[in-house]
């Protein structure tokens, strides 16, 4: 547990690395005794702050949901964050070089709501879901992967508080019913530059996205939060991350689902 004067510095830090596209230091090499309940205090001031800022949330990402990924950070549930509207990009869109520090994607289904959801339930999640469809996530990080001087990789803590590595979502263009898919057998074929990176099926998160999806609400429902009415929820990847350095030009074929492009100047 840290001290909250040092929950707000580490938001603050957070922020003017993002605007500065300078990354920061590990926290969990800063603050020896950061928890996970601390790294979600320190994305709730982060995300305060950008609300301060101006930006409007839209919705929230769900991380970590395969075995892979949370072997990798040695945890066992998966990870939330916050979309906000200036991480929204048009399918196909071309983001310009230095946008972002480290970017790399990932590919999701994403579900767009029509309705709060009240209830930790799947009924209630089926019912508020206005339509799914394919996407992108961007990922990103204001924290150094590993710090130089000691080998010691970034924890779970540092990702979480770093909203959860998030920065940018394309959706796709097709809107589709989510009775209409099982989306244990949705799959995608990630190509970079026309060469296949990453394949992978729906099924790899948690064995059904609305799983994660149930996760989510779950959690937010801990905390005093909810998924709300015209939120976007990327459900998590199916894919390992892709690195994604300047000239790479993404597409995610989805098949009969759809597919997304982006490409980085």
């Amino acid at each position: 547990m840290i001290k909250n004067a040092d929950v707000q510095k580490a938001a603050e830090t957070l922020y003017q690395a993002e605007q500065t596209q300078t990354q920061i230091g590990l926290l969990s090499l800063q603050y020896p005794d950061l928890d996970m309940d601390d790294a979600y205090k320190i994305q709730d001031a982060l995300v305060a702050l950008k609300k301060q800022k101006g930006h409007k949330q839209i919705g929230w990402k769900i991380g970590l949901t395969s075995k892979a990924m949370q072997s990798a950070l040695n945890i066992d549930i998966p990870d939330s964050g916050v979309l906000f509207d200036n991480m929204l990009f048009a399918n196909g869109a071309n983001i310009v070089k230095n946008h972002f520090i480290q970017p790399r994607i990932e590919a999701e289904i994403a579900f767009i709501m029509k309705h709060d959801v009240r209830d930790a339930s799947r009924d209630a999640i089926i019912t508020a879901t206005d339509y799914i469809t394919p996407s992108i996530e961007i990922l990103d990080t204001r924290i150094i992967r590993k710090d130089k001087k000691t080998g010691i990789a970034r924890k779970i803590f540092d990702t979480i508080a770093d909203n959860a590595a998030n920065a940018g979502v394309i959706l796709g263009d097709e809107k589709h019913a989510l009775q209409d898919f099982d989306l244990r057998f949705i799959g995608v074929i990630c190509k970079c530059n026309d060469a296949v990176e990453e394949t992978g099926l729906g099924a790899g998160v948690l064995d059904d996205p609305l799983t994660s999806m149930l996760w989510l609400v779950q959690r937010l429902q801990h905390y005093g939060q909810m998924i709300k009415a015209g939120d976007i929820v990327l459900s998590g990847s199916f894919i390992r991350p892709i690195e994604c350095p300047s000239g790479s030009g993404i597409f995610a074929d989805f098949g009969a689902f759809g597919s997304v492009r982006v490409n980085f100047e």
